[in-house]
């Protein structure tokens, strides 16, 4: 038996993962297919972090800086893992790197992929440069200033459109991405505190800032930084006539009438995608996929974050939507099952 763990993922799922097996005294090997560690927020450059504040580049930084210098973890970035044989307590891994891992289990930290806003047209994103997605704005707001793309001004008003591919039966997307509530009233403090005179609108359904949340951003969002909430559903985004304001057009759901507001730049808040590599995890690792794509977990409550395959435990936004705490909680979860059933099977007799 190998008491090495194989974590698959750099994000904070895989990182978590990957120090709290180290920090007990066993080997972790991380693999991740980008270059550089990190995941979602420090490859799509997040601005500052629901709900601590802090910035992504600096808190995620930290996380990976422990465990990239920490000498029980191994670090394989640009690479994959293309096939992988054995059983609990032994595996052997092939990476395409050319590598081979030998390890006692694995922990599958794959996240997510961002929806891709082009798949919601008539909303007007890839039509018009200034409807943009919250992963851009969040960008705009680490380079420190909001401007429309089209020419650069400050926009006077800006629209933030929620449950741009969640909660949406038409386009296959039958989930809440749980956490896009609460950034987009985040991101909307965000504009205000670096354009006062820019006023933001959030459009939505309904309003799932869970928690704490529903105080520190929903309420503070509202009364202390002038966010304008509009119950709606939304039609199109289209050109206003002077060719250069967007019309954002819909039904006010609450009086039931329709609404046609002029706005400089339009946001889509943009769901969480199962991973576009899932099909080729489920095949690499032989773990089963839930209906809309995502991995599928084991039994909930006596095997934890197992997956369908003894060994192989998953956890994070690889099992659905997911806010960064859960998946660090996640991550540490899946470090001391790990190591536990690993030692464990060590304890039996031969």
């Amino acid at each position: 038996m190998d008491d090495t763990i194989l974590i698959v993922g750099g994000g904070p799922t895989g990182l978590a993962a990957a120090h709290g097996v180290a920090s007990v005294g066993r080997k972790a090997v991380l693999v991740d297919k980008a270059d550089r560690l990190g995941g979602a927020p420090i490859l799509s450059g997040y601005a500052k972090l629901v709900p601590s504040g802090e910035w992504a580049k600096d808190a995620i930084g930290r996380m990976v800086t422990r465990v990239a210098s920490h000498p029980n973890v191994g670090v394989h970035t640009s690479t994959k893992v293309t096939a992988l044989e054995g059983e609990a307590g032994d595996f052997r891994a092939t990476l395409s790197n050319g590598e081979t891992v030998a390890a006692g289990a694995v922990i599958l930290a794959t996240g997510f992929t961002h929806f891709d806003a082009i798949n919601k047209p008539e909303w007007g994103f890839g039509s018009f440069p200034d409807v943009v997605t919250t992963t851009q704005v969040e960008q705009m707001v680490g380079a420190g200033k909001i401007a429309c793309p089209s020419d650069g001004r400050t926009p006077e008003r800006v629209a933030i459109l929620l449950c741009v591919g969640s909660r949406d039966r038409q386009i296959g997307r039958e989930w809440c991405s749980k956490i896009c509530c609460t950034v987009s009233t985040n991101l909307a403090m965000e504009i205000k505190e670096l354009s006062p005179e820019t006023d933001v609108y959030i459009y939505y359904m309904d309003i799932r800032t869970f928690g704490l949340y529903e105080d520190k951003f929903y309420w503070t969002s509202q009364e202390e930084f002038g966010t304008k909430f509009v119950k709606a559903r939304i039609a199109e985004v289209t050109i206003a006539p002077d060719g250069k304001r967007l019309l954002v057009k819909g039904e006010d759901t609450l009086v039931k009438r329709p609404i046609v507001i002029p706005f400089d730049l339009v946001v889509h808040a943009i769901g969480m995608d199962p991973n576009e590599d899932n099909p080729e995890i489920a095949r690499v690792f032989g773990v089963g996929l839930e209906k809309h794509g995502f991995l599928e977990r084991g039994e909930h409550y006596t095997s934890t974050f197992g997956s369908t395959r003894p060994g192989i435990y998953v956890g994070g936004s690889a099992l659905a939507p997911e806010d960064i705490d859960s998946c660090i909680a996640h991550g540490l979860a899946m470090a001391m099952r790990a190591v536990g059933e690993l030692q464990a099977r060590s304890a039996q007799p031969a």
